[in-house]
């Protein structure tokens, strides 16, 4: 079992930055592909990046443009976290954001944080 658990959401007004941390617990993130996903109300989650075991790759399948540029995925084995940077941040990036991590047949979620961007 992996236990994912994000933090540094909160209010931030538009062009602001926030830096998103998941800290992993129960076992080593190290063997899995993980990812940072977003849902805003009243729509499907989307995933924003994703980025691989070793953190060599890093890539942004199916994401809104306006997010490549100003988001940065990030991991550290070491200490068992991920992180997202983002930067200029836009009333239309107000959503709850999650982590994931993800290995064959095996996916874990954390509960997600909330951001909110003001106009």
């Amino acid at each position: 079992q992996v236990q994912l658990v994000e933090s540094g959401g909160g209010l931030v007004q538009a062009g602001g930055s926030l830096r998103l941390s998941c800290a992993a617990s129960g076992r080593t993130i190290s063997n899995y592909a993980m990812g940072w996903f977003r849902q805003a109300p009243g729509k499907e989650r989307e995933l924003l990046a994703a980025i691989s075991r070793g953190g060599g790759s890093t890539y942004f399948p199916n994401s809104p443009d306006s997010v490549k540029g100003r988001f940065t995925i990030s991991r550290d084995n070491a200490k068992n976290t991920m992180y997202l940077q983002m930067n200029s941040l836009k009333p239309e990036d107000t959503a709850v954001y999650y982590c994931n991590a993800d290995r064959i047949l095996t996916s874990y979620w954390g509960q997600g944080t909330q951001v909110t961007v003001s106009s």
